[in-house]
């Protein structure tokens, strides 16, 4: 049996008892098992009608593990001990989440930061192998990190083609390429499985499986909860977890998700791209607010807002009246949320397998390394940290936490704050701190993305969803900079791009965006991390 429960308090229950009957009668679970394309209207249907192919992977991603295990092998017998991967959103979220909770090391390098992509070349380069993953082959942050790579092992007296291994849809231009190439090995995933639900494909399988995870038993945890999962039942926790999720009234659509002890490492950070980018389109949709276990929202009693706790099975669990709490082994849970997400889509009535607003921020990133305009001036300078605002909101600010103060009063009643840091979230994990104290002093919910990765994530919901979130963007200064191979641009140029792209496309679609420009990087860490404490101390004083 498989190891999936839930628990459900008053206001996620009255949701699953408004829509669970119509669900097993409508045979949700069996149609989206079979593949029907048509559970989601019309206009989602030819979408739909390819993008289904994630309900069987237990079964049909098996063929990989072999050819997997087999190259694990080869490298080892090599001495090749170190496996990095570079992809972005559903390519790399899933691989990192499955490695690091089996305890094994993956470097997942999914940012243009240079001095995050320094440190990913320096690091034991004669003893990697390296995974270049993209489902179109056309990722412009893959690409450019396969150039750098292949460049790098050459410069190094490497054969770059013995350690790059690709993982894309069979027929793309990367296929083609990486055959042409010579690339170790190439493995083709299935083209009807989007990204974000490419867990169980080869996106998942290979990076992880080269890294040292029993992939054979996650594929067969999986298998063992689609004998739940497919059924027509009340206590199918993928109908149930849908409709907690999606059919509260009035909608909850700030999901908390919260790991107090699941032993999964990450799995919030993976589910808010599968939630955010598949429903947050149309002015509607949900969106995951990844927290830790003290954060203020866990204690808000938010109409808006939806706790979801990530236990270990068997644990006992007294939830608040807007908590679920949701247990269950790694490939069960994967496939569950899955499952789930495609029934929020259904009572949401949108198409949750398509991402409309994603490509608005790639398509101005584009435009802006085209053109290299010259950067707007700052409305003023505080220490370390450059400032820029719309003046219709920024109005007469002359100080840091004047601009923040100005920012958090755009917050709607039901609104949330978006933090976005472009540069290196290996080496400044610690501005993460920010989050807990942001929430205490705005209100309401705060989410934190490391940029570019959250474009390819929440990106689609910010500008998508509904028009109630402002902006916290964070850039930074570096002291170095890595050219790309064959390009007229380098990685500190893309990221710079990449972060104006998405300021202008949120700013047109009238959101508010505060854009903090740090000159030092240590200094201006220090100097938001004492701003945001000396306002948060100041709560109530």
């Amino acid at each position: 049996m498989s190891s999936l429960s839930i628990m459900a308090a008053s206001a996620a229950q009255h949701g699953i008892d408004r829509h669970i009957g119509a669900l097993v009668a409508d045979q949700a679970a069996s149609r989206i098992t079979a593949q029907d394309p048509t559970l989601w209207g019309p206009d989602a249907e030819a979408e739909a009608a390819k993008r289904l192919g994630w309900v069987e992977l237990a079964d049909t991603s098996r063929p990989l593990v072999p050819r997997i295990l087999q190259l694990r092998e080869e490298l080892a017998a090599e001495g090749i001990t170190r496996i990095a991967l570079a992809g972005m959103g559903g390519s790399s979220l899933a691989p990192e989440v499955i490695t690091a909770t089996a305890g094994v090391e993956l470097t997942v390098l999914d940012s243009t930061d240079p001095e995050q992509v320094r440190a990913a070349l320096e690091d034991r380069l004669a003893e990697t192998a390296v995974v270049v993953s993209s489902k179109s082959g056309s990722t412009l942050e893959t690409d450019s990190l396969r150039r750098i790579f292949e460049q790098t092992f050459t410069e190094a007296g490497i054969d770059a083609g013995r350690r790059i291994i690709v993982v894309t849809d069979p027929g793309s231009p990367m296929d083609e390429a990486s055959r042409k190439a010579g690339y170790r090995e190439v493995f083709n995933a299935d083209p009807n499985v989007g990204g974000r639900y490419s867990a169980l494909t080869a996106f998942g399988l290979v990076p992880s499986g080269l890294a040292g995870v029993d992939i054979e038993a996650l594929l067969d945890d999986a298998e063992e909860a689609s004998e739940v999962l497919r059924d027509d039942a009340s206590d199918n926790i993928g109908l149930v977890l849908g409709a907690a999720l999606a059919g509260t009234d009035p909608l909850r659509n700030k999901i908390v998700i919260v790991d107090e002890g699941s032993s999964i490492v990450g799995f919030a950070d993976w589910a808010e791209q599968l939630i955010a980018e598949s429903t947050g389109k149309f002015g509607t949709g949900l969106l995951p607010v990844v927290a830790g276990p003290d954060a203020p929202e866990t204690s808000w009693q938010a109409p808006d807002m939806l706790v979801v706790r990530l236990v270990a099975a068997d644990t006992a669990v007294e939830l608040n009246d807007n908590e679920i709490a949701v247990a269950g082994s790694l490939g069960s849970q994967l496939l569950a949320w899955e499952y789930a997400t495609a029934v929020a889509g259904r009572l949401l009535g949108i198409n949750p397998f398509d991402q409309p607003d994603v490509e608005a921020a790639k398509e101005a990133a584009r435009g802006l390394l085209e053109s290299r305009p010259e950067q707007s001036a700052a409305a003023f300078v505080d220490g370390a940290i450059q400032v820029r605002g719309a003046t219709s909101w920024l109005g007469n600010s002359s100080s840091l936490d004047d601009a923040l103060r100005a920012l958090i009063e755009q917050l709607p009643a039901d609104g949330y704050l978006s933090v976005q840091a472009y540069f290196d979230r290996i080496a400044w994990a610690p501005l993460e701190e920010i989050r807990d104290p942001l929430a205490r002093i705005s209100g309401r919910p705060v989410t934190f993305g490391w940029g570019p990765r959250f474009l390819h994530s929440t990106g689609q919901f910010h500008k998508g969803g509904p028009a109630v979130g402002v902006f916290l963007q964070v850039t930074a200064a570096s002291e170095l900079d890595v050219p790309i191979p064959d390009r007229p641009f380098s990685f500190g140029q893309l990221i710079s791009a990449q972060a104006a792209g998405d300021a202008q496309v949120l700013a047109g679609h009238g959101r508010p965006v505060l854009q903090l420009h740090l000159a030092d990087r240590e200094a201006g860490v220090t100097q938001l991390k004492d701003m945001v404490s000396f306002l948060n101390h100041g709560i109530g004083q």
